[in-house]
């Protein structure tokens, strides 16, 4: 019986920070920063898999949503100005064999028309398939038969920021509220506030001190960033509890700290008593 093959391709994007690995391609750094200190940075790319692995690179643009998931968006507006149009980088197609690394240039150029302000837009590397079955030839054939094959395409795609002029930003938490009471399977629900225009980056910490005891941590994610789309994100942390024992007659001490720098900056923290 004859058939033919139709191909979906089902696109899988994503991004984190400090490093990355996305199918077997492994990024770092996975946030890029210009400020004014270096026109060009790098980055690096390792093939970590058992095959040959080819990219297409380029730009898209995303906005940051209160959950922190991202929507893809064509237009600027007043809460996000687009950064690929004062960026250059090369090469634009890889291909990596087994074990191979290699090195993305960035250039950034500034315009005399740049406003005081941030600029993000993300460098997106879309991996190529190749789409063609095996067997299949370019002779006509008539189809009986109709199958459908779903292809994964995976992507990451990595923020390039650029600060011009005078930006800052400042931050609290709020809304802090412990769940899952009857049982050691507790999270945290908290609100990380942004005011400024700048983005915030950081690694939320999150440490216990019962009323008798040491202090000791329970939660820590690397990397939460909030960015200008955004003043407010909404974080649930599944806290890491080791015990064996609920989170009770204690505090709560959550901070998010900026690791950055030579020296680590306590953006925002606050405490709550847990009875």
């Amino acid at each position: 019986m004859k058939k033919i093959i139709v191909f979906m391709l089902i696109p899988f994007m994503g991004f984190s920070f400090h490093s990355f690995a996305q199918g077997d391609l492994i990024i770092s750094p996975t946030r890029v920063v210009f400020d004014g200190k270096k026109p060009s940075q790098e980055l690096n790319l390792v093939n970590n898999g058992k095959d040959t692995a080819a990219y297409t690179v380029s730009f898209v643009q995303k906005k940051m949503k209160e959950d922190g998931s991202f929507e893809n968006i064509e237009t600027q507006d007043s809460s996000q100005m687009f950064a690929d149009s004062y960026l250059r980088f090369y090469p634009r197609t890889i291909k990596l064999a087994p074990g191979e690394a290699q090195v993305i240039k960035l250039q950034y150029t500034r315009k005399k028309d740049m406003e005081i302000g941030e600029y993000r837009s993300h460098l997106y590397f879309r991996a190529e398939k190749n789409n063609t079955p095996i067997g299949m030839n370019t002779t006509a054939i008539v189809p009986t038969k109709l199958v459908v094959q779903l292809v994964p395409i995976f992507g990451i795609s990595v923020p390039i920021i650029i600060r011009s002029g005078n930006v800052s930003a400042t931050s609290s938490l709020s809304n802090i509220k412990l769940t899952g009471l009857q049982d050691t399977e507790q999270a945290l629900n908290f609100t990380i506030n942004r005011t400024g225009n700048s983005s915030l980056f950081g690694d939320i910490v999150i440490e216990f001190t019962p009323k008798k005891g040491k202090p000791y941590q329970v939660g820590v994610i690397n990397g939460v960033g909030v960015y200008t789309s955004i003043n407010n994100r909404n974080m649930v942390m599944k806290l890491s509890n080791n015990s064996g024992k609920k989170i009770q007659n204690g505090k709560l001490k959550v901070q998010y700290i900026n690791r950055e720098d030579t020296k680590q900056i306590v953006l925002a923290k606050a405490e709550i008593d847990i009875k």
